[in-house]
């Protein structure tokens, strides 16, 4: 379908975070209108009376650069449209999973070439994720060449810093911070941001002085909920040097991840009015069947943890477009590409499992039923605009790409 039109949802304004009665008409890959009971001849109109109509989802960190026969040295990572789409992401950020020496590789066979709209950070460390020995050396940190990188191409969203030197003490060739750092200095020269995954350890590298001292505003701690991140006191307050790290502008990112999201750190602190900038999987093959799944199942944990569905949608739209420097992503207007997702809020009674195997009681899931990625039908297990099939024309009678003999 070239032209049609959508009728009777509810379309979530990200910029005011509130719902609105309107269709949308959608020609050649963009929105033509919008308004409130706008009709349009002679094009299909769906029905999708009683869904959510939100702008693409956007997964804030994701491990998308799939490589077959991987190495115990390597995170194994997944093809980005077989988990995105179902989950109504139209645009994923790789969090660093490619450094300099394999990016251009990631960029020329999946970046370019993916229905999916995807960015990424670029890691530091010159093998980054592919080869994780390399994260762990200063001496494979290549500053000048991630920031012309991050500089010069377009899909690079910023610089990540991840896995340096756990649990090994520190010594003059590997300084507490120098993975840190170099991401920093590096981010300074593309003026972009940095998107840091650091685990505190020994008394030279405390979580005060990332997210304090380290990192710039505007620069993103991910894992935030982590065991190993002490954001409560032992009175099981927020600690108040995460409220004063808010207030300088450092960012939270969820990352939900095999082990960086428990219940017992993430609830009380969004009870206390500390919650994450951005809600995001971490996604790779070692949590996609749990506990992370995919961003539905990240979102429905806040829909149950209580925070309300525009904020939910807010941190998974319109917020990680502005962090990331994509201003015109997360937002539905007349003349953009029509990146649509269509959710439902079922009710009923669900369980959410965290890092930690605990279990949290809940009532309501967020489904995906159309995922739309420029006004292509990407996910639609629905058959959304398909004709019933006793009155299908006689060329749905082929599969494509068969020969009728």
């Amino acid at each position: 379908m070239k032209d049609y039109i959508l009728k009777n949802g509810k379309v979530y304004n990200s910029q005011s975070r509130c719902f609105e009665e309107k269709n949308i008409v959608v020609s050649e890959g963009k929105i033509t209108a919008m308004e409130a009971g706008i009709e349009k001849e002679g094009i299909t109109e769906i029905n999708l009376e009683g869904m959510i109509l939100s702008p693409g989802l956007i997964d804030m960190h994701t491990h998308i650069y799939p490589l077959c026969g991987s190495s115990e040295d390597t995170l194994p990572m997944i093809d980005g449209e077989a988990h995105m789409f179902q989950n109504g992401v139209t645009t994923a950020v790789d969090a660093g999973s490619c450094g300099c020496k394999d990016f251009f590789d990631f960029k020329d066979r999946f970046i370019d070439k993916s229905k999916l709209r995807i960015l990424a950070f670029i890691n530091i460390a010159h093998g980054g994720m592919v080869s994780l020995a390399s994260e762990l050396e200063p001496r494979n940190f290549y500053v000048e060449t991630a920031a012309a990188i991050a500089r010069e191409i377009k899909e690079v969203v910023g610089v990540k810093t991840a896995h340096y030197h756990v649990g090994k003490p520190f010594d003059e060739e590997h300084p507490a911070w120098a993975s840190v750092d170099a991401a920093v200095r590096a981010g300074e020269l593309a003026g972009k941001p940095v998107m840091a995954d650091v685990q505190p350890y020994l008394p030279g590298r405390s979580y005060e002085e990332l997210i304090l001292q380290r990192l710039r505003p505007g620069d993103i701690h991910t894992h935030v909920y982590a065991q190993q991140f002490h954001i409560l006191n032992e009175k099981n307050e927020i600690q108040e040097f995460m409220l004063e790290a808010r207030k300088r502008g450092t960012l939270f990112d969820l990352g939900h991840g095999a082990g960086s999201f428990w219940f017992r750190n993430a609830i009380p602190a969004y009870e206390q009015g500390f919650y994450p900038d951005t809600l995001s999987t971490d996604l790779y093959l070692h949590n996609v069947n749990g506990p992370a799944y995919g961003l539905l199942n990240v979102m429905s944990k806040y829909l149950n943890i209580g925070m309300p569905l525009e904020e939910v949608l807010y941190r998974t739209t319109a917020r990680p477009a502005e962090i990331i420097g994509h201003p015109e992503l997360g937002k539905l207007e007349v003349g953009m590409d029509a990146d649509i997702s269509v959710l439902r809020v079922t009710e009923g009674n669900f369980g959410f499992a965290d890092s930690g195997n605990a279990r949290m009681q809940g009532k309501q899931i967020l489904e995906c039923m159309l995922t739309i990625r420029a006004g292509e039908f990407v996910y639609n297990p629905m058959a959304y605009g398909m004709p019933d099939w006793k009155n299908a024309p006689e060329s749905y009678r082929i599969a494509p790409g068969v020969i009728e003999l």
